[in-house]
């Protein structure tokens, strides 16, 4: 899969406009890493009509293994692809993920579906914020299909790169390291998370935030395009950020642009840490 269909993204407009929980699967991924209680609570409160909600700790992501494994692992499939079957996901449904706005976590959803081989899955656009300010519906109900799902798991791990294969290649530098990290964490200045300052050598600073214009919603294609480096024969853009999680940001910013798809480095900055072998990069290059 090097190219995805110009459905990665929806439109409030465009959800409002669906017909119903036949056709769409809507997904509550709001999250905050400094408060991880608060994407449930927030749910509980009010969410658009039809969600389900998707913890990044809970559900998205398996338990940490403390020095061997990233802040975020990826979930193990068969354990996803249950969640996703007991809350009445079918083949045929279309997909939406959302959270507060930005969508960086929205798009790990709508990366993990795609992994996981279902195709019809997008993000809205400027998520809640946007559903909001344009007077979309709110609701308190939870969520009860009369159907059970049927949704099957295949993951595609060509979509994946391991740590030890970006290690293995960065003296050949076949893959293009794109570090989605804010730059003043990728030049190691700050750290605010992880115990290691810095980034993976060779990498270059591809900040997700850049990738939403000051309305908050995603860039046009052009211009997202202009975000991503041209690369050599032979190379490949591999995506990574501090866990694994906003990097799928970049990805997502990618396939909207209509560019082949960025590899994942799920576990990032804060698995490559776990060895002190791992070299470390500071400063603006390497």
């Amino acid at each position: 899969m090097s190219r995805i269909q110009p459905d990665s993204l929806i439109s409030v407009s465009e959800l409002q406009s669906m017909a119903g929980p036949e056709e769409i699967f809507i997904i509550d991924a709001r999250f905050k890493l400094e408060d991880p209680a608060y994407g449930s609570a927030a749910f509980r409160a009010a969410h658009i009509p039809g969600a389900v909600f998707l913890d990044l700790d809970q559900d998205l992501s398996s338990p940490v293994v403390p020095g061997e494994t990233g802040r975020h692992p990826l979930p193990d499939p068969a354990v996803l692809e249950a969640k996703l079957r007991d809350a009445g996901l079918r083949k045929t449904h279309r997909v939406v993920a959302y959270d507060d706005g930005p969508g960086f976590f929205a798009a790990r959803v709508w990366w993990l579906l795609k992994w996981l081989g279902h195709e019809s899955v997008s993000v809205l656009d400027g998520g809640l914020s946007a559903w909001q300010q344009a007077g979309g519906e709110m609701s308190d109900q939870m969520t009860v299909r009369a159907w059970p799902g049927d949704f099957l798991a295949v993951p595609d791990n060509d979509m994946l790169v391991s740590a030890s294969s970006v290690e293995e290649h960065l003296a050949d530098r076949r893959f293009m390291l794109l570090d989605a990290r804010a730059p003043e964490r990728f030049r190691g200045e700050i750290e605010p998370i992880d115990p290691v300052a810095g980034h993976i050598p060779g990498a270059i600073c591809v900040p997700c935030a850049g990738n939403l214009g000051s309305d908050g919603l995603f860039l046009a294609a052009p211009d997202l395009r202009q975000r991503f480096p041209e690369t050599d024969a032979g190379q490949e853009l591999v995506a990574y950020c501090g866990s694994g999680v906003t990097a799928c940001h970049n990805v997502l910013a990618a396939a909207v642009a209509g560019l082949a798809l960025p590899k994942l480095y799920a576990g990032s900055w804060s698995e490559w840490i776990t060895d002190a072998r791992r070299p470390v990069a500071t400063g603006s290059t390497s």
